[in-house]
């Protein structure tokens, strides 16, 4: 198999849990506010009503489910593209971490931006795509680590997906802006 191919392919199968409990977590949101209402030093809230308990929760759960999917598929097609050769566990961890991940990276963009005044659901263009996948990254390279070459293709295409993925949540009302 030509290697852009796989590298496409298999860096893309390692980070669906990532992807899936970031998409997730917007789509079963809603709720107590993880930040609690509470404001930081600056007078500004802590996070803002974006990122909720429930929706990071569902968000993890979400993933971990995408990763026990992975799983099931990876057996059953046993391509060699699916990087991954491991056992339902394995998957889980890692799905876990992936998922932790990405909904830690989005809470940490949303910290950042009431820092510098932008307001719950202001767009800060790079950030807000960036800071869940790199987030994403350092969690799984904890339990599994990534060649640079897909660590640095996910931080290319992620900006795209995650616009594209906006567009179409905005088409179906469930984002209020589409950037």
């Amino acid at each position: 198999m030509d290697y852009y191919i796989f590298l496409l392919l298999s860096s893309v199968w390692y980070i669906i849990p990532a992807y899936i409990a970031n998409a997730t977590a917007c789509v079963f949101g809603g709720g107590t506010p993880i930040d609690g209402g509470k404001k930081f030093i600056d007078g500004h809230r802590l996070i803002g009503n974006g990122v909720t308990i429930k929706g990071t929760l569902s968000g993890i759960l979400c993933g971990v489910v995408a990763s026990i999917i992975q799983y099931f598929i990876g057996n059953y097609f046993n391509s060699s593209w699916m990087i991954l050769d491991f056992g339902l566990l394995q998957y889980i961890v890692l799905g876990l971490f992936l998922s932790t991940g990405a909904l830690f990276g989005d809470l940490f963009g949303s910290f950042v931006k009431r820092r510098v005044n932008i307001s719950q659901g202001g767009s800060a263009p790079l950030w807000d795509q960036l800071t869940f996948i790199v987030f994403a990254l350092i969690f799984g390279y904890l339990y599994l680590p990534v060649s640079y070459d897909m660590a640095i293709l996910l931080i290319i295409l992620s900006p795209i997906i995650h616009l594209l993925s906006n567009i179409i949540a905005y088409k179906l009302g469930i984002k209020k802006v589409w950037w």
